[in-house]
């Protein structure tokens, strides 16, 4: 018998832990987000940890700016970064308020609002591809800077909350590098993924961006 995804919300105590707790505990825990066309819940099958200054492969590595701000507390917070001049990527901040930790949310699976899903994801050959990957899934959860800040341990309505759901069981989890981290933040081995799970994105290793001749 399948257990039934516990709806509990996540206490801002779950990530007031090191980052490298927090990163694997999260899979299997459901995102929700909220929004005036309905809700959208996302298991968790994919992340990657940020260890904030101890750490080159982070963006809080040089210090805080205003972009990185909320990365470095409290934890339970939200933090939205633009990248590529065309894609939106989420995070959970974590750890001691000032250390600057979070955990980038790669991949999931949609498990409920899928026809929201669809419509944001047109592209998508396949209800398994909706959040394959950390820019889709913010695609798919229509979330951009705007939600930059949002605090996911508030009590009453929020825009996004993590749900109990079914944490895996450790011998479920896969870990290895980074993907696309460059330098000496490539060689940590702070990337998750829930086993054998089709939403998992494939790996890729840094590869230097070629400028325009």
């Amino acid at each position: 018998m399948i257990a039934t995804p516990d709806r509990t919300p996540l206490p801002r105590e779950f990530f007031d832990r090191p980052v490298l707790e927090v990163a694997p505990d999260l899979l299997g825990r459901i995102l929700v987000r909220t929004t005036s066309d309905g809700p959208i819940h996302l298991r968790l099958t994919e992340v990657e940890a940020y260890d904030g200054q101890n750490d080159p492969g982070s963006h809080a590595y040089r210090g805080r700016t205003a972009r990185n701000g909320v990365m470095f507390g409290p934890p339970g917070h939200v933090y939205v970064y633009f990248t590529y001049g065309m894609w939106f990527c989420m995070n959970l901040v974590c750890g001691p308020e000032g250390e600057s930790s979070a955990v980038l949310l790669r991949a999931g699976e949609i498990v409920e609002g899928t026809e929201l899903a669809r419509k944001r994801r047109l592209s998508a050959r396949n209800d398994k591809e909706l959040a394959k990957g950390p820019a889709r899934l913010a695609t798919a959860l229509g979330v951009d800077r705007a939600l930059d800040g949002t605090d996911a341990c508030a009590a009453g309505d929020t825009p996004l909350r993590v749900l109990a759901g079914t944490p895996v069981t450790p011998d479920q989890v896969s870990n290895g590098p980074r993907t696309g981290v460059a330098g000496d933040g490539g060689v940590h081995p702070w990337r998750f993924w829930i086993a054998n799970d089709p939403t998992v994105s494939p790996y890729r290793a840094h590869a230097p961006r070629r400028r325009r001749s």
